[in-house]
């Protein structure tokens, strides 16, 4: 079921991580040694990775590297969306890799990759090809961003919203599926690139599109899967259930499950970006998911 977990996502992203209340990073850095000492501790089986950082900046990891955060980490993700949010071209993606390489023995993960409709769904499909020239075999697991376009109804989960101005409503035309369920033409092509390529999609709170996404990712030969469990939904009512529910759904797969989150009553603010109050909650919470779903 669960092959790998992830610290947290897009930590050196302000929409994930508040490094102005966590200036420099310090709690975070903390926070990882700790969760992933935990969880080695639980199962020394499970791949430990270092959630996917976006931009792809070595100097953040050499940061974490000197506080010693990546002593029990396994490998390191990177997010990249040259096409959308990037100041650099697909064609420079083996560049961004080398990069991470020269700082960091640990093996490169791409756990985030994808190319948005909102300007034309060509667009999408040439970036997947591409996508799948420049990294397949050239890292050791790469996931695509994403199954299911984010429906309008829901906020992105950005800080900076309408204030990105168009970047903002990238973020509603990522999937190769509409909200609605209808295929894009980028589709037909992904299941040329499976089983090498994996797909990431975060399933909400009691999600209403995990049954038919199941379907489509048997359909497309997906078998590597990233998607998350949320330390802020392990408060809410009913949690464990649907967390149950959700994981025993998945079973199939070979899962990257990412912990990420803060609930507000635990954060330093009361907002999921924010450093915990108590980093050993955080760690706690992690050996629970292991204990419950590894």
């Amino acid at each position: 079921m669960i092959e790998a977990v992830k610290f947290w996502n897009e930590p050196n992203n302000k929409s994930h991580w508040d490094f102005e209340i966590d200036k420099d990073w310090v709690i975070f850095s903390e926070m990882v040694k700790m969760a992933a000492q935990a969880v080695k501790a639980e199962n020394s089986g499970i791949t430990r990775v270092l959630g996917g950082i976006s931009p792809i900046d070595p100097l953040f990891i050499t940061k974490l590297e000197s506080r010693g955060a990546l002593a029990d980490i396994d490998a390191i993700a990177v997010h990249g969306f040259p096409l959308d949010w990037n100041h650099w071209q697909i064609n420079h993606w083996p560049d961004k890799i080398a990069e991470i390489e020269a700082v960091t023995n640990l093996p490169i993960w791409v756990t985030e990759v994808g190319i948005s409709t909102f300007g034309a769904e060509e667009v999408q499909e040439f970036g997947l090809r591409r996508t799948a020239e420049l990294l397949m075999g050239r890292v050791q697991r790469v996931h695509w961003y994403s199954l299911y376009d984010l429906p309008k109804a829901w906020e992105a989960t950005t800080r900076h919203r309408e204030a990105e101005g168009s970047s903002y409503y990238r973020h509603f035309y990522m999937g190769l599926l509409r909200e609605d369920g209808s295929p894009k033409l980028a589709l037909k092509h992904f299941s040329d690139f499976t089983p090498e390529f994996g797909i990431c999609q975060w399933f909400h709170f009691e999600d209403e599109r995990l049954e038919p996404a199941i379907q489509w990712l048997r359909k497309l030969g997906v078998k590597k899967l990233r998607t998350g469990l949320s330390w802020a939904d392990y408060l809410r009512p009913n949690a464990h259930q649907w967390f149950d529910h959700m994981m025993k759904s998945l079973e199939e797969f070979d899962l990257t499950v990412t912990f990420c989150f803060t609930p507000e009553a635990k954060g330093v603010q009361p907002h999921h970006t924010s450093p915990p109050q108590n980093i050993a909650e955080f760690a706690d919470f992690c050996v629970e998911m292991m204990r419950r779903y590894a």
